[in-house]
């Protein structure tokens, strides 16, 4: 988080995309002390607080992976893929319901002693009401508490269906994910 705030693009956000990450980062050796998961697990987490952490240094929208791109490949990822917006927050959603599911499922084995299968499948609607209730606090907080950062904050780019293709987006990870882990997860689990 300090890295990513090292000359901010835009510091007038910065608070309301890091604050949260901070205080993750100080509650994180409690919370694995009372709920310990596995390194693969939490390297899941980390990598999706890693792209969070990016994505929140340039407010989402303004990621510039196209310019990255062009320096490494020639070409840019939104020509591409034909892409009319800066797709990284889609991105993220994606990697929520694909990192998350893991660490979940390995919490409901510790706290219920369900089996692996119901744990990946118990995963997959926690990330849908996780993305919708994200949804719903982003919008909450850009009406009530900064409604003039609303549209730096919420990465729409002009798109009113923006809330749900992030929670799609979200579900169709953990649906992926759920998948792979039934097929491939961990043999001791089961």
């Amino acid at each position: 988080v300090v890295l990513a705030n090292i000359r901010q693009p835009y510091p007038e956000i910065a608070p309301l995309q890091h604050v949260p990450t901070v205080l993750l980062i100080f509650a994180a050796p409690l919370l694995l002390i009372r709920w310990p998961l596995s390194n693969k697990a939490v390297g899941a987490l980390l990598l999706f607080w890693l792209l969070h952490t990016l994505g929140g240094r340039y407010t989402y929208s303004n990621v510039p992976y196209d310019d990255w791109a062009q320096l490494l490949t020639g070409q840019t990822i939104t020509g591409a893929f034909g892409l009319s917006r800066n797709g990284y927050d889609r991105l993220v959603h994606l990697a929520f319901g694909l990192l998350w599911v893991l660490p979940f499922a390995e919490l409901m084995r510790q706290c219920t002693g369900m089996g692996w299968p119901a744990s990946l499948w118990t995963a997959f609607p926690f990330i849908g009401a996780a993305s919708a209730v994200y949804e719903i606090f982003e919008w909450l907080l850009t009406i009530l508490i900064a409604p003039g950062m609303a549209d730096k904050y919420n990465g729409q780019q002009g798109d009113v269906w923006d809330a749900q293709k992030d929670m799609a987006a979200a579900i169709a990870g953990a649906a992926i994910a759920a998948l792979w882990l039934m097929r491939t997860g961990d043999r001791s689990a089961r």
